[in-house]
């Protein structure tokens, strides 16, 4: 019976394990789930976040088991693009967190509540909101000031050791924040219109940082600034199938969850 081998599974348990039935204990705590938080910009490739990059995201977050926390600035988007035409819409105005609310699926807050101590890492999905509405590279390039917010999200996570993913044209909030980080954007030349913003590698030089050439594809996806644990891969920023990018996006956030520990 069950009941009578009780105290010799015990035993054995005890054996197995040099801290004894603790250690199990201890050792399903140690494999508690990693919490990532995500940063959006708005919702939509041309003035915030860009969908699929964010979706792609959160699907292979998902597939790693990760707990996710979606957070945004509560500050006006610096335009609207109308999609369907690719120009500004000039009589309208969007809040950049109401506009992310939209992918969150309405669990979001604000950016301000993000703390390294709630998250084991971060990750900033793409689009043009990277550069328009978490910094104004769009308008200013290498002399562009970043978000408040997102600069102390920045260097709070950097300083606690703690890894950050960016993808697409993301990587150019690192290259201003944190000196020296080492990202890629891709390829240096626009290579007949397959890297049609490759000029954002000179960019990322001027502003201090190591621009390493990488290709989108699964084989080449992601580059690992193992000394300040930023992880960044191409996304959009090359023009090719959209599983390619989904692929890339997956290796960066496999290498930002391994990074963490859990």
């Amino acid at each position: 019976m069950l009941t009578s081998r009780g105290p010799a599974l015990c035993t054995a348990l005890r054996r197995a394990a040099p801290g004894g039935l603790a250690s199990f204990h201890s050792s399903s705590r140690r494999c508690r789930a990693a919490r990532v938080a995500v940063v959006l910009s708005g919702c939509g490739v041309y003035d915030g976040t860009e969908i699929h990059e964010a979706s792609a995201v959160l699907v292979h977050l998902s597939r790693g088991g990760a707990e996710v926390h979606m957070y945004a600035p509560d500050v006006p988007q610096m335009h609207v693009i109308d999609h369907s035409k690719g120009q500004p819409a000039e009589a309208e105005s969007r809040n950049v967190l109401v506009e992310s609310a939209r992918i969150a699926r309405g669990k979001i807050a604000s950016l301000a509540k993000l703390t390294t101590a709630d998250h084991d890492a971060v990750i900033f999905p793409g689009g043009f909101g990277a550069a328009k509405n978490l910094s104004t590279f769009a308008v200013d390039g290498k002399d562009c000031k970043v978000n408040r917010e997102v600069e102390r999200v920045l260097k709070d996570f950097h300083k606690a050791g703690k890894p950050i993913g960016l993808c697409c044209i993301s990587p150019v909030l690192a290259a201003k924040v944190l000196s020296g980080a080492e990202v890629t954007v891709g390829h240096e030349e626009e290579e007949g219109g397959k890297w049609p913003y490759a000029g954002t590698a000179g960019a990322i030089k001027e502003l201090g940082a190591k621009h390493c050439v990488k290709e989108v594809t699964i084989s080449f996806p992601a580059h690992v600034d193992t000394k300040n644990k930023v992880v960044t891969t191409p996304a959009f920023m090359c023009e090719t199938a959209l599983h390619h990018i989904f692929d890339g996006i997956g290796a960066m956030v496999k290498n930002v969850l391994k990074l963490t520990g859990k």
